[in-house]
């Protein structure tokens, strides 16, 4: 079986001095490698290929037999580290909190504990006949959250 550890190594070194960043790295027992980078403008084909080779030359076929899948991070896939939330803050996000909710709104900020989504909400203030749009800003912990993904609204 192939060590996580070790492709977490070979693909650290590809890193090094670029602005991509590791978004998941899984190993099945049969040995399927699945390595997602990402980026803040997107990702390139060719990089994707010029990391599966890197990693290809760094591990022994003859040692053990592997499939090697390397790609980015889907547009529509839930978020997974925390600089793809860094990166999105002020894009709209779909987030799904553990008591069931969904928030579709911007995303605001974020940090390893709390993010923070702002939505558009009515709200009828006292002595107001009709309700008003207003701007309400929820911090969901992160522990709360299920996922969050990019909104994708084709309207």
């Amino acid at each position: 079986m192939i060590s996580k550890e070790v492709v977490q190594q070979l693909v650290d070194r590809w890193l090094e001095g670029k602005d991509y960043f590791l978004a998941d790295l899984a190993i099945s027992a049969d040995d399927r490698i699945l390595v997602e980078i990402d980026h803040e403008e997107g990702v390139w084909i060719e990089d994707c290929v010029a990391l599966s080779r890197f990693i290809e030359d760094g591990l022994d076929r003859d040692a053990a037999d592997f499939e090697l899948e390397v790609g980015s991070a889907g547009i529509g896939q839930p978020f997974k580290v925390l600089r793809q939330y860094e990166i999105h803050i002020g894009d709209d996000v779909e987030v799904l909190i553990a008591d069931g909710r969904k928030l579709i709104g911007r995303l605001d900020s974020a940090d390893a504990d709390t993010i923070a989504v702002v939505t558009l909400e009515k709200v009828k203030a006292p002595g107001e006949k009709r309700p008003h749009i207003q701007e309400v800003r929820t911090e969901i912990p992160m522990s709360q959250v299920k996922w969050t993904k990019l909104h994708i609204d084709f309207k």
